[in-house]
């Protein structure tokens, strides 16, 4: 595997405008989300958030989200904004009877991404991902690191003074997702992946101990019986790069062997990305880097080279 250019340590505040939030309130509200997510949002303690996934009946992932109680009854669900409406139309449909109410809360919440010393003006820094803290209104969610750099997730009331420290450009925050190797779903790219073809299952993202939800039984047949054969991997371009774009092999031209899930503009040039590829693919790349045999490409066979990068996180052993 060979490296992208090393950027310089990154640290600032970004203000997340391409996330919405939607709003699950009433005392159903955790039980109703347990039947819908790949999480267990009934044990969800109020010092902790969860990555966590809705797929239709066939485990293919329509959203994904991060989910954390601001009380008791009022649970948040962070996702990209371009699929918020369809989202919660699709989740209102399962509500029933059950005394949960469902809203696009997005107007009433201000999003920031926090990023290396912007985090310890606030709080310590060093906090697993997925912790959580409070102060006041405000709403402190630590996310995996991206280029090693830590990071947190910024929630609280929109009239709330935004967060001290300098301002990040949106790309910037978008190549540090990239870099933590955490896709989200976002139209390009919906119900395109089962929750493994994303690691989500290496992450956080899915609990298999839980009850049932929509789409259970292939994530979990993919999970105990070996039939995953795609995986997310991180690579780097020198050309731009665009979520929902094929990528293929040397191999074989006509059909491709993965999918752009998450893109964004390095800073010392080029473009990263995490793409959804079949293992064989990945494995064969890595194996024949030197000889070109194994050569990856984005968009044609005849497009731009892909260099795979290490993960930054390990993979769960398939079982």
């Amino acid at each position: 595997m060979t490296t992208s250019p090393p950027p310089s340590p990154v640290s600032g505040v970004a203000e997340l405008t391409h996330l919405g939030v939607i709003r699950a309130a009433g005392e159903d509200a955790a039980k109703f989300l347990q039947s819908q997510l790949t999480q267990d949002v009934a044990l969800l303690g109020l010092s902790e958030a969860r990555l966590a996934a809705f797929c239709n009946p066939k485990g293919r992932m329509q959203a994904s989200f991060v989910v954390f109680k601001r009380s008791h009854d009022e649970i948040l669900l962070v996702c990209s904004r371009d699929i918020l409406p369809a989202t919660l139309k699709r989740l209102s449909m399962f509500v029933l009877r059950s005394k949960a109410k469902l809203s696009d809360a997005t107007p009433d919440f201000a999003l920031y991404g926090l990023a290396g010393d912007a985090i310890d003006s606030i709080a310590s820094s060093d906090q697993p991902a997925w912790a959580k803290t409070d102060f006041d209104d405000v709403n402190l969610v630590f996310l995996y690191p991206g280029s090693g750099q830590p990071r947190a997730l910024w929630c609280a009331p929109a009239a709330t003074p935004a967060p001290a420290g300098p301002r990040l450009a949106p790309g910037l925050w978008q190549w540090l997702n990239v870099q933590s190797g955490i896709a989200m779903i976002t139209q390009p790219v919906f119900e395109a992946f089962v929750p493994q073809m994303l690691n989500y299952e290496s992450v956080g993202g899915v609990n298999f101990k839980k009850g049932c939800y929509p789409g259970q039984e292939v994530v979990a047949r993919s999970q105990f019986r070996g039939t995953l054969k795609r995986r997310a991997y991180l690579v780097h371009a020198d050309a731009e790069l665009a979520v929902g774009q094929e990528v293929f092999h040397a191999s074989d031209a006509e059909q491709p062997c993965g999918l752009v899930a998450a893109c964004a503009p390095h800073p010392a040039g080029g473009f990263d990305a995490i793409v959804s590829m079949q293992t064989a693919a990945a494995a064969d790349a890595a194996d024949a880097a030197d000889t070109g045999r194994g050569r990856l490409t984005a968009g044609s066979a005849s497009g731009p080279a892909l260099t795979l990068l290490p993960l930054p996180y390990p993979l769960l052993e398939d079982i």
